[in-house]
Parts: C-alpha cells; structure tokens; sequence
C-alpha cells in the first residue's frame, strides 16, 4: 500500500487529525497533486490556526503555483499565529520565506 493509501486509512478513523492531515498534504507534493494538498492546508489552518507547521508549507505551495498574493496573506498569518504562540522559530521561518517572497 503507498503512502498516500495509509494515511488515509488513518484518517477513516480520525479524519480530524492535524499531523495526518498535514503528513498527507506532503505526500500529495510529492506526487505532483497539488489542489489536493492546498484543500487539506487550508481546512488545517482554517479549523486550527494554531497548528503553526501549516502556515509555510501553504503559502510555499501557493508561490509554486504562482498565486503570489494567497502565499502572502498565509505567511501573514502564520506570522501572527506564531508571534501569538511564541514560536519563534516558526516565526523566523516564515518571515524568511515572506521577505524572500516579498523583496
């Protein structure tokens, strides 16, 4: 069974859980399925703002498809959530990628 098929099989019996949620969005990347991945992102961040580890690989994704203004706003806002949960390495991270971005 690949990847993709366990961690769904996981997810039948707690389709809520963050860590799989997000472990399967990558293995969507990797595979080159990308809408995928961006949905299971986004249901993440918008269910738990709080799961910081979203955030840069979201706004990542969205440069990669060249929608420059969504990646902007999520590092944004993974910036504040991580400023808000004091994560600072979180925080230097995605400030890193969003002045990349940016300037």
């Amino acid at each position: 069974m690949d990847r993709i098929a366990k961690i769904n099989a996981f997810l039948e019996t707690n389709p809520k859980d963050n860590f799989l949620r997000h472990a399967l969005a990558l293995e969507y990347i990797k595979v080159g399925d990308d809408l995928p991945a961006k949905a299971l992102f986004e249901a993440i961040l918008i269910e738990s703002p709080d799961y910081i580890g979203s955030y840069y690989h979201l706004a990542k994704l969205l440069e990669k498809m060249e929608q420059t203004n969504l990646a902007i706003q999520w590092y944004e806002k993974g910036m504040e959530a991580a400023k808000l949960a004091k994560d600072n390495h979180a925080y230097n991270e995605l400030q890193a990628a969003y002045e990349d971005l940016v300037y």
